[in-house]
């Protein structure tokens, strides 16, 4: 069968007229009917009968509409696979990366994209983690990193970075080598609000152990709650990488948690059952090869 015809026939069933269906293809309606026409008679079946608001799909045509659908799907997967195999691979790609992430990778992830694959473009989205894997889901994200995400079949998930969380204090407060976690209930806190991830996999770990904290205010984000330690107001509990948000000459001290020590992962996420094109597939690759987090980090001590 002519896929131009199937096509044509799925055009006019969709828009429930022949009229409608020309002006939508750009076609002379005396041309369309003439495709189906022939697309008719090649199958000895009437698949639509005209009536004065527009058309009815037979029983023949219904059996074709399933049918046609696929075949053309197939059809343009196949064209897009076909093109996928250029040196040069064009098309769009939308990559999610929380605000730690985006401080240190956006420019060198947008800076290498754009010399590999200039005909093509990237798209970075920011947000929390929560809402890049609703992102996800919901198809607005093809790839992005994730600080701890809750589990679902509807993502992959690849384990890219593992870090400890430390107990970040004003430069004034001296810390020991090592924070014992009864130790954590002794200082004033300023944390991340839920739904943050870092937030969620504090409660998650210290509240089983019965140690509850001191919190003294909540912040929308992990730099907020370094900079209001910086002040002197408060402690924190944070990721090593996190203390790379702070001035040039950090006005804190920091101390790694434990025993039993707290890590926090970046994951790479990508849908489940969404496939991935060539682009998307090479952009993943461009995230294995990137580090986010800064070079004048501070070393743990």
């Amino acid at each position: 069968m002519d896929l131009k015809q199937l096509a044509y026939f799925v055009e006019v069933v969709e828009r429930g007229s022949f009229s409608k269906a020309a002006v939508s293809l750009n076609l002379a309606q005396p041309s369309l009917s003439r495709q189906i026409a022939l697309l008719e008679k090649e199958l000895g079946h009437r698949l639509l009968e005209r009536t004065g608001r527009g058309v009815n799909i037979t029983e023949a045509g219904l059996a074709l509409m399933s049918h046609a659908k696929v075949m053309l799907n197939a059809a343009e997967e196949a064209k897009f696979q076909i093109k996928e195999m250029r040196n040069d691979p064009t098309g769009k790609v939308v990559v999610g990366l929380p605000p730690r992430v985006s401080m240190g990778l956006c420019v060198p992830l947008i800076q290498r994209f754009r010399a590999q694959w200039p005909n093509a473009l990237i798209t970075v989205v920011e947000g929390l983690s929560l809402s890049l894997r609703e992102g996800l889901i919901n198809g607005r994200i093809d790839i992005a990193l994730l600080f701890d995400p809750a589990p679902t079949p509807l993502l992959k998930y690849e384990t890219l970075m593992r870090e400890r969380l430390m107990l970040v204090a004003p430069a004034s407060v001296h810390l020991p080598k090592q924070a014992s976690l009864p130790m954590l209930k002794d200082f004033p806190m300023v944390l991340p609000s839920r739904p943050n991830p870092i937030r969620n996999l504090i409660d998650a770990f210290l509240l089983p152990k019965k140690i509850d904290l001191n919190i003294v205010a909540e912040v929308g984000a992990v730099h907020s709650a370094l900079a209001l330690v910086e002040t002197s107001m408060a402690c924190s509990i944070l990721p090593e990488s996190a203390l790379n948000l702070g001035a040039d000459n950090p006005k804190f001290s920091f101390s790694p948690i434990g025993p039993p020590a707290m890590w926090n992962q970046l994951i790479l996420a990508i849908p489940a059952a969404r496939p991935m094109n060539r682009l998307t597939t090479e952009t993943s690759k461009l995230l294995r090869g990137l580090d986010f987090r800064n070079s004048r980090a501070p070393s743990t001590p």
